[in-house]
């Protein structure tokens, strides 16, 4: 099962690789393989002995996670185990077969979690109202109790650096805050660490790796819900930036991993009252290294 995968416009150097045949795909391969190795190396994500579940949904992102993790780690200075988990939430028509035949096919371990989350969230959410919300915390719920029956040290998801930064947008124009999502966390109740290995790749190399991969991709809207409205603008808006001001949300990437509370208006993270008895610290360098760098 495929599905047709659409790119912004103008065509990215990914999707001019991937479709230069086997030595495009090649070099877009390593490095989207390198990006991943430095976001996990920048951020303590996987260590000795961990093991891992890799959060498969069958759409590109987590296709793309599985892949190139599965690729690092054969060349890993240290031991971790992957596992593939798959949760199948009970929507209509979904394709349960797809992912356990292609999981076969690749000699990956792998576990599939059955919990019928769909019903509750129809018999919940008023009908032409979007279910993604209430669908996300049942399903975090879900793979967190897992996790936890099994013995996982990390949970890895495949959101993107694209991810990160429009949730940047999404906190700050509709919460009146400046968070996102951090590429590692400990999770509220302290007992799961997650981690976000594409915290540096963009969304559009992922979707050009996964045409030349030809991943079985199910999609996203077997439940017939509408992609949370708030969310498309703001992914609408970061595509016309990519296509008006080409590097502008690299930048936008780089400065969430170079903040400043100096700067900024918390006093919770900076003590302006110590200012006054010259006793607070002084600024940043403002030319230091950032944290995230341009995918």
């Amino acid at each position: 099962m495929s599905a047709v995968i659409s790119l912004p416009d103008p065509v990215p150097r990914a999707v001019r690789d991937a479709r230069a045949g086997a030595g495009g795909h090649d070099a877009l391969e390593r490095r989207l393989r390198r990006q991943v190795g430095q976001a996990i190396a920048d951020f303590g994500m996987i260590g000795a002995g961990d093991k891992v579940m890799v959060c498969l949904s069958g759409g590109k992102d987590s296709y793309t996670l599985l892949h190139l993790l599965l690729q690092l780690q054969k060349k890993a200075p240290v031991p971790f185990e992957l596992v593939a988990v798959n949760l199948d939430q009970k929507q209509p028509d979904f394709p349960e077969h797809v992912l356990p035949q292609y999981l076969a096919s690749l000699g990956v371990a792998y576990q599939i979690i059955e919990q019928d989350t769909y019903s509750v969230v129809s018999r919940v959410i008023p009908e032409g109202r979007t279910m993604c919300s209430l669908c996300s915390r049942l399903r975090r719920g879900a793979l967190y109790a897992h996790a936890e029956r099994h013995g996982f040290t990390r949970i890895a998801l495949g959101h993107h650096r694209d991810d990160m930064v429009a949730t940047f947008f999404m906190n700050l124009f509709h919460h009146a805050k400046l968070s996102g999502m951090p590429p590692k966390l400990r999770s509220d109740d302290g007992r799961h660490v997650v981690i976000r290995p594409l915290a540096y790749v963009r969304e559009h190399d992922i979707a050009a790796y996964a045409q030349a991969r030809q991943f079985p991709i199910i999609p996203c809207n077997l439940c017939g819900s509408q992609e949370n409205l708030q969310r498309r603008q703001v992914g609408l808006m970061l595509k016309q930036w990519d296509i008006d001001h080409p590097g502008r949300v690299d930048q936008i990437a780089r400065a969430m991993g170079q903040v400043h509370p100096s700067q900024l208006a918390d006093p919770a993270l900076f003590d302006f009252m110590a200012l006054d008895r010259g006793s607070a610290p002084p600024p940043p360098d403002d030319h230091a290294p950032a944290q995230i760098s341009a995918a």
